[in-house]
């Protein structure tokens, strides 16, 4: 069973764009490809590092749309685009190519954040102006989305 990808984690940039994985980050990448990942921009101003297992999945579909179809072929574009494998190194070390940082709007710093299949990178400044800032906000937002309705039935061992 894969582990979840989880946490957040305050990072440092070394002075060639190279960012450590924290070591709870990559004990939770499966055995398979452990050391493969991939590296996408994200829809926020942020980046996306997949597994190789979890990339496969995402890139099967995307590679899938009909090639025929522009708008399809628009989405394929600028999903794939800048897409970059990346490889840890011996000490869990991978580059960030420039174009990437410049996205980001990575300098010195970064977080990263796992999200389950995935984490993302991101300068702590967009970061914070991402997230939600009010709870009554983000409560209805969890009710929205984890509440026993059609839409989303009840999750397993939570049922009342």
């Amino acid at each position: 069973m894969q582990q979840l990808l989880s946490g957040e984690y305050d990072c440092k940039l070394d002075p060639k764009g190279r960012l450590v994985l924290p070591a709870k980050v990559k004990s939770a990448l499966p055995d398979t490809f452990a050391n493969q990942l991939v590296l996408v921009r994200g829809f926020e101003p942020c980046l996306v590092l997949y597994p190789r297992a979890a990339w496969n999945l995402i890139h099967a579909k995307v590679t899938a749309l009909d090639e025929f179809n522009e708008e399809y072929r628009q989405f394929q574009r600028n999903f794939l685009r800048g897409m970059t494998e990346v490889e840890l190194d011996s000490i869990g070390r991978f580059g960030l190519p420039g174009s990437m940082r410049r996205y980001a709007g990575l300098d010195k710093d970064a977080v990263i954040v796992g999200l389950g299949n995935r984490c993302e990178v991101w300068d702590p400044t967009r970061y914070d102006d991402y997230l939600i800032k009010d709870q009554q906000a983000f409560s209805k937002l969890a009710q929205k989305f984890l509440s026993d309705t059609p839409e989303t039935p009840a999750l397993p061992g939570l049922a009342v």
